[in-house]
């Protein structure tokens, strides 16, 4: 009933920018929480950036004045710049979205993520 789409990874060098994108589509009614989240080679996936509706965004401190996450809320859609990349950034980022939805005259709260896109920064 929900889709996250991400699209925007790649492969960059150290110190150079991405952007990533993320699209919830589906019968949403509203969407609390839209993050990124990323997940290492042999590590556990970790938050990198989340923000609520209105709310004040909260970064990991290792991307801490490096990236950037923004939201249109009529496009239902939050993006992450990523400028000073380094190759600790590599990894597969997830988008993940708080919300709620609707199933005929239901509504359902919960979290959905997107099926990741990889970005690579090396050399």
């Amino acid at each position: 009933q929900v889709q996250l789409v991400e699209s925007g990874g790649g492969l960059v060098q150290p110190g150079g920018s991405l952007r990533l994108s993320c699209a919830a589509s589906g019968s949403i009614v509203s969407i609390d929480t839209m993050g990124w989240y990323r997940q290492a080679p042999g590590k556990q996936r970790e938050l990198v950036a989340k923000i609520r509706t209105y709310g004040t965004p909260n970064y990991a401190g290792s991307v801490e004045g490096r990236f950037t996450i923004s939201r249109d809320d009529g496009r239902n859609t939050v993006y992450l710049q990523m400028s000073g990349l380094k190759p600790d950034d590599t990894g597969v980022y997830y988008c993940n979205a708080r919300l709620t939805w609707r199933s005929g005259t239901l509504w359902y709260t919960d979290d959905f993520w997107g099926q990741g896109t990889q970005v690579a920064v090396s050399s």
